[in-house]
């Protein structure tokens, strides 16, 4: 008859076993592929990545892909009463600026992209927003933590601040928040709202 404490021990350097061959297979590949699903560096970085730029959550997770996708979106800017609609066309006819930065996420990596789009301060000025106001921003997205965030007056009025329209010289693509998405340095990547929806003051 088998001794229960010999199994025991039998199925515990059985998995220890399995785990580290399983840890040098990873190891291995990541020696081999670097940038990947099997990387344990750049974890979220995928070879099939749009615009080789990871994302947390997609469009389809986030339920906006018939939202972001219908032609007739329009974003909304509001201050003390005064409301303007723009589409994607109007935003792209305002001056355009070019500004390199990062999306750095809390998982712990972060990565810079060249991204185009409209000054947030130049958008606040056109329904005079105050320069010291707090801004809202909505999402398409309904539901979740960050469906709408809040921006402190340091991060709107900063010239660097964009309501991107591209990223690395190609139109947003639906995962990095088409059709038009919030990019401010100094701010995680979570509070760098995708799938805007309206722009308002606090």
């Amino acid at each position: 008859m088998t001794d229960p404490e010999d199994l025991s021990r039998r199925w515990f350097l059985l998995g220890v076993g399995a785990g580290s061959a399983a840890m040098g297979a990873l190891a291995v590949a990541h020696a081999i592929l670097p940038v990947g699903p099997f990387s344990l560096v750049e974890d979220r970085r995928r070879v099939d990545s749009p615009r080789a730029l990871p994302v947390n959550r997609s469009a389809r997770q986030a339920d906006v892909t018939a939202l972001a996708s219908d032609p007739d979106w329009r974003l909304a800017v509001e201050a003390g009463g005064r409301r303007r609609t723009l589409s994607l066309a109007e935003l792209d006819a305002l001056p355009q600026h070019r500004e390199v930065l990062p999306i750095a996420c809390v998982e712990g990596w972060t990565v810079d992209a060249r991204w185009q789009g409209v000054r947030l301060a130049d958008l606040l000025d056109l329904v005079g927003a105050p320069e010291d106001a707090t801004v809202r921003m909505r999402s398409l997205q309904r539901r979740g933590a960050f469906a709408t965030t809040t921006m402190p007056p340091q991060y709107a009025r900063d010239a660097k601040t964009l309501v991107a329209l591209h990223v690395n010289g190609e139109r947003l693509d639906l995962d990095h928040g088409y059709p038009a998405r919030i990019i401010a340095p100094g701010r995680p990547g979570v509070l760098q709202t995708k799938w805007l929806s309206a722009i308002e003051v606090v």
